[in-house]
């Protein structure tokens, strides 16, 4: 396993468009979450022990967040060849409150300059990137949290505002590429 952080990238960068399949059977593209007013894509997959280390706060913050125009979008970039618990197949067994989508071509991974699992992408009603940073502090375990950063740079944006907040890289496995 090699630990990455993930790499910085320009706060107002805009979002790239993509249409990637999910385990929901549907295709989606930014144009499919114009109603929402952030959209938070996480670089994931289903076997690094950072990505599931917070795999269930992940969904929680979804549910918290859901009904203030929050979407939490996840990607799954990683080699199934090399890693078949990645497999298109095996993601349908995580049941996401949250779209799970395929990225077979590592393209979409590629154009965020995604690095680990999870990497975490924040991006306002104009869909320019506000946060790229961890969940929060403590990967291991959610009662050791003393920072919940993604959650402080989210409700910064829902009052309107720019997060000025520290940007402290996310961490964990490095995304499996192809060849």
């Amino acid at each position: 396993m090699v630990l990455l952080h993930s790499v910085s990238v320009p706060l107002g960068s805009p979002m790239t468009d993509f249409r990637l399949p999910s385990t929901d059977g549907k295709d989606y593209s930014l144009a499919s979450f114009s109603d929402k007013d952030i959209l938070i894509l996480v670089f994931t997959c289903n076997h690094c022990p950072y990505a599931q280390a917070i795999e269930e706060r992940l969904i929680q913050f979804q549910k918290k967040y859901v009904s203030d125009g929050v979407q939490v979008i996840a990607i799954n970039a990683n080699d199934a060849e090399k890693y078949p618990e990645d497999s298109f197949e095996k993601m349908k067994d995580k049941n996401y409150p949250f779209p799970y989508l395929r990225d077979e071509s590592q393209e979409v991974a590629r154009m965020y300059k995604a690095q680990c699992t999870p990497d975490i992408y924040v991006y306002d009603r104009e869909r320019k990137l506000a946060y790229h940073g961890r969940f929060d502090d403590n990967w291991q375990n959610e009662g050791g949290v003393t920072s919940h950063d993604l959650e402080k740079a989210v409700q910064v944006l829902l009052k309107g505002e720019r997060f000025t907040g520290e940007q402290v890289p996310s961490m964990g496995c490095s995304i499996k590429w192809k060849e």
